[in-house]
């Protein structure tokens, strides 16, 4: 049986994309298969909610009530591909949660496969928590998203170790355009017909790259 992802996109930071990443994996869901279900663990805006009203809904895991509640949401195999959008203020609460409950361990046996998509950055605090992480999360299921925008420059060694998904920088006038609250990358890709355009290519990019991370796992747990 095919199993259900569910998506953790997180970093211990501010401000180095997350919720961009969250939008595009979103968007790109809801265009191959029809559906996603998104979380916002976020305190501040504009966040994934803002973006992605009709497919998102807001979570907490301040108490034991709301952290109970969005596992009972994550662990289930309906198919349907779980998108979370995790602000850097609930990273250790909630890596913390996941090992304490032993979420890994029991979404394989449930069919459910997390994937965990780390903003990779060149601060102290990234580098402390990546460690954490590769020690519950399988190897093949830790990404790091190498976001060009936030990391100029290599990205540092303790990250290139397992896989990487490259984001390429927009340039400034672009990225303003596409942190309106109504754009959609969907509709740009429908709507413009030249397909030549940098925003276009850059779009296209991404989605091909989510595409060949989601073959991965497939094949991964096949």
């Amino acid at each position: 049986m095919r199993q259900t992802p569910v998506y953790i996109i997180c970093s211990p930071r501010p401000l180095v994309g997350k919720t961009l990443v969250a939008r595009l994996l979103s968007e790109f869901l809801l265009l191959k298969n029809g559906t996603v279900a998104a979380f916002d663990v976020n305190l501040k805006e504009p966040s994934l909610l803002d973006f992605l009203p009709k497919v998102t809904e807001t979570a907490e895991i301040d108490d034991t009530f709301g952290k109970m509640s969005l596992m009972d949401r994550l662990i289930i195999p309906d198919g349907i591909a779980k998108v979370i959008d995790l602000g850097f203020h609930a990273f250790d609460e909630f890596f913390q949660m996941t090992e304490e409950i032993g979420f890994v361990k029991e979404a394989a046996r449930r069919g459910v496969a997390p994937i965990v998509l780390f903003v990779g950055d060149i601060d102290r605090v990234s580098a402390r928590s990546y460690p954490n992480l590769q020690r519950q999360i399988p190897p093949g299921s830790l990404v790091t998203i190498e976001n060009e925008y936030v990391v100029r420059g290599e990205l540092p060694a303790a990250f290139a170790q397992g896989k990487i998904l490259h984001i390429a920088a927009l340039p400034n006038f672009l990225k303003t355009y596409v942190d309106r609250l109504s754009f959609s990358f969907t509709d740009y890709l429908r709507q413009e017909k030249d397909s030549s355009t940098e925003l276009h290519q850059w779009i296209r990019h991404n989605y091909l790259r989510f595409r060949e991370l989601e073959l991965s796992m497939i094949l991964q747990g096949s």
